[in-house]
């Protein structure tokens, strides 16, 4: 018991840390790929085939192959094929690779959801805004965008939170996020060797901020009920 309280301060400490490296690849990475999903979005539904198809190919390898290698892609594709280390060295460097990465994926995930949430408007309400006499871009702004809102956001919340967690892949390139800071206890290099309880205070971590994401994204629905 006293080596615990002897620990706890220290694990806590390094937790903590590593948890607001989490929070910033999380947010910086909704800021990222929130409107750039929404640009990919349109490039798929483009009426010139070659953007469309260019745009649906890069969305399938995204889609296709694990956000890991990605990373790994990401980070070390510069320096070992290029012979140019773009992203310089120490954490910032990991960390701007790791947000480039993670926000390329999520844009071609949100992408889809965009898209599935456009086209799911009727065409009708299109043709009624231009009988009115709307502009094409009024009648998205006004009439189209306020209804896919309330539909995306049920499968933007599942993906949103999966961010959460996905955020812990981040230490395959070193990336020093709270899971990386828990296992270091298991190795040694915070100065205590063979702890394992540390790995079970982030899964509190993860747990808590889901859990106040989840309260957040309910809300908003609930909100946007009105277009019902």
């Amino acid at each position: 018991m006293e080596l615990f309280l002897e620990q706890f301060p220290i694990v806590v400490q390094s937790l903590n840390t590593g948890f607001l490296q989490t929070l910033r690849l999380f947010f910086v990475t909704l800021l990222g790929a929130m409107p750039l999903g929404l640009v990919i979005s349109f490039g798929s539904m483009s009426r010139f085939r070659p953007l469309s198809w260019l745009t649906r190919t890069i969305v399938w390898i995204v889609r296709g192959t694990p956000l890991m290698i990605q990373l790994l892609i990401v980070y070390y594709f510069p320096g070992l094929v290029m012979g140019n280390n773009i992203w310089g060295s120490g954490e910032s460097g990991r960390f701007l690779a790791a947000s480039i990465a993670f926000i390329l994926n999520y844009a071609c995930y949100f992408s889809e959801i965009y898209r599935g949430g456009i086209q799911s408007i009727p065409k009708g309400q299109q043709e009624a805004g231009l009988v009115l006499g709307m502009t094409k871009r009024q009648i998205f702004c006004r009439v189209t965008l306020l209804q896919v809102v309330k539909r995306i956001v049920p499968p933007m919340s599942n993906e949103i939170i999966t961010l959460v967690k996905d955020t812990s892949l981040a230490r395959i390139i070193a990336l020093q996020e709270i899971i990386w800071a828990g296992q270091a206890f298991l190795k040694g290099s915070q100065g205590i060797s063979g702890v394992i309880w540390p790995l079970f205070f982030t899964a509190v971590y993860y747990l808590l901020f889901t859990g106040v994401l989840t309260v957040l994204l309910g809300r908003l629905e609930k909100r946007l009920d009105y277009f019902r």
